[in-house]
C-alpha cells in the first residue's frame, strides 16, 4: 500500500519523517520491521546488522548525519539482497551509487560520499533513534517509497 493512501488512512497512529532522503536502490517502495544500528562513521555495526537480521526487514542506520564517508556500498548493499532485507535507511551516506541503483534493495541515504568509513566496531545495536523527526524503534514498521517515508506502532494493511 502506498504511503499516500496510509497516511490517508492512519495518519493519527502515524509518525512521518521529514523529506530528508534520497533512494539509492532499485526498489523504490519497501517495507517492513524496523532493526536498527547507531554508529558514527564506522560501519562494522552496519555490516553485522546486514548479516544477522531476518529475512523482510528494514535496517535503520542512525549515522549521525555524517556526510564525511560513507557507511554502506555495494559490498555491504549485496550482503542485504542475499539475505532478503526489504531495504536499508541510512541517516548517512552511501558510495557505489551506480552499483547500488541496480540492485534489488530498497536504499535511502542523504548522499553519495565516495569515501569508506572507520572499522572499529563501535555503536550500538536494537535500540531507539531519533532522525529526521521520527523516533525509528525495533519491532516498529517503516513504509517507504516515491512520496515519503512513515513509521507505524504495527504492520498497516
Amino acid at each position: 500500500m502506498r504511503t499516500t493512501d496510509l497516511c490517508d488512512q492512519y495518519s493519527e497512529e502515524l509518525d512521518i519523517c521529514e523529506p530528508i532522503f534520497t533512494s539509492f536502490g532499485r526498489k523504490r517502495s519497501f517495507s517492513g520491521p524496523i532493526a536498527t544500528v547507531r554508529v558514527w562513521e564506522d560501519n562494522v555495526l552496519v555490516r553485522q546488522a546486514l548479516e544477522t537480521v531476518p529475512a523482510g526487514t528494514v535496517l535503520v542506520v542512525d549515522g549521525g548525519g555524517s556526510r564525511r564517508c560513507a557507511l554502506m556500498g555495494d559490498r555491504l548493499a549485496a550482503i542485504g539482497v542475499e539475505r532478503g532485507l526489504s531495504g536499508v535507511i541510512i541517516y548517512g551516506c552511501v558510495r557505489d551509487s551506480a552499483d547500488l541503483a541496480t540492485m534489488d534493495l530498497g536504499i535511502l541515504a542523504l548522499a553519495p560520499m565516495p569515501l569508506k568509513s572507520i572499522k572499529e566496531g563501535k555503536g550500538e545495536r536494537d535500540i531507539p533513534v531519533q532522525f529526521g523527526g521520527t523516533t525509528w524503534i525495533p519491532g516498529h514498521y517503516v513504509y517507504a517509497d516515491e512520496d515519503g517515508v512513515i513509521v507505524a506502532k504495527r504492520p498497516l494493511t
